[in-house]
């Protein structure tokens, strides 16, 4: 049996390393910084916004997916992986995402490669709505390889006080829509890669076609993560929701538990959705436990809405406006902030 540990991803230490940031880095906020670390993105009043308007910005990477791109030798997506990772997690806290920032690292310039990491990053931010301002790329010779790199993103939005969403603002009875992915998205790589790939051979099983899938597993894992942003942004101005929680790394309970009051839980149906053939197809591979998979992978799911149940048949019209496929997999009860995985009741 393969675990995401056993692949060499730790979230027990990683969860351990949040809490000495978060009793470290208070004392760097000076009353400026609204909330807690912990959540999707920051809070930072706007200094002249009399209390009413927050700065929002968050950062992230594409994880081990580069390693997927650089076996192809296809860079085109994962800059709108970038993107995405960064303003569904500020879009998530009620703000429209502003601009964006890139991180680029190599080992040796390939300039045909950054141009297509660049496109991708650029075409992220038109979907994202949001502008590409600068960003840096550093050689690092001594730190990378001649062919490795590495990809981060900062993204900052602004959101006024009484469009905040999240926990403040969920209510018992709220029922949960869920959101379809595109696969994978940009996370679980790890666990991925331990699966499928022996030290030898990824390119050539990358290329190998699976009919299950319609496609080769190459271009299923490259499929770039949905930006969500847009649609969350039009469901804020519209006061449809009161909570959404992007569905990355520690899946659906990690993800899901940050937008919970501690007196709340979410039940989530997990039959209530077509979880898609990849996720299957990791699972059996690897002999994985189904807990594992949902604590590791979106399962089919890349964002959850927390929203009143007579906004239900609205947010999904607007949804399918955007492209996005809609269900609804459970709903907020009185507990002590968890997510609890079950069947449907009868």
């Amino acid at each position: 049996m393969v675990t995401y540990k056993k692949a060499g991803v730790d979230d027990q230490k990683a969860e351990a390393l949040v809490r000495f940031i978060k009793e470290r880095a208070a004392k760097s906020f000076q009353r400026k910084m609204a909330g807690d670390i912990g959540f999707f993105a920051g809070f930072v009043p706007v200094p002249t916004g009399a209390g009413r308007s927050f700065l929002v910005g968050g950062c992230d990477g594409v994880g081990t997916k580069i390693l997927i791109a650089k076996a192809l030798e296809k860079y085109d997506t994962i800059g709108i992986d970038l993107v995405a990772m960064n303003c569904n997690d500020v879009a998530v806290c009620g703000a429209t995402p502003l601009l964006f920032l890139d991180y680029l690292a190599v080992g040796k310039l390939k300039i045909e490669r950054e141009k297509k990491i660049l496109e991708g990053i650029i075409k992220g931010c038109e979907i994202a709505g949001c502008a590409l301002i600068g960003g840096e790329t550093a050689q690092m010779p001594d730190v990378y390889s001649e062919d490795d790199f590495d990809l981060a993103g900062f993204c900052v939005g602004i959101v006024d006080r009484d469009k905040m969403i999240g926990p403040a603002k969920v209510k018992e009875g709220d029922i949960l829509l869920g959101i379809g992915s595109n696969g994978l998205h940009s996370n679980g790589f790890s666990l991925v890669r331990k699966v499928f790939f022996p030290k030898r051979g990824i390119k050539r099983m990358l290329f190998d076609y699976k009919a299950d899938l319609g496609r080769s597993l190459g271009e299923e894992f490259l499929r770039p993560t949905f930006i969500y942003s847009p649609l969350i942004v039009d469901l804020v101005k519209r006061n449809l929701i009161h909570a959404a929680a992007h569905i990355t790394g520690g899946g659906i309970p990690g993800n899901l538990s940050r937008i919970l009051p501690e007196n709340m839980d979410a039940e989530v149906y997990t039959d209530s959705w077509n979880v898609p053939c990849v996720f299957h197809m990791i699972r059996e591979s690897g002999s994985i436990k189904t807990r594992e998979m949902f604590n590791v992978f979106n399962m089919g799911i890349g964002l959850i809405l927390s929203v009143s149940s007579h906004n239900k048949e609205n947010i999904k019209s607007i949804a399918r406006k955007f492209g996005f496929r809609v269900f609804q997999i459970g709903v907020i009860c009185r507990g002590k902030g968890r997510v609890v995985l079950i069947k449907k009741p009868a």
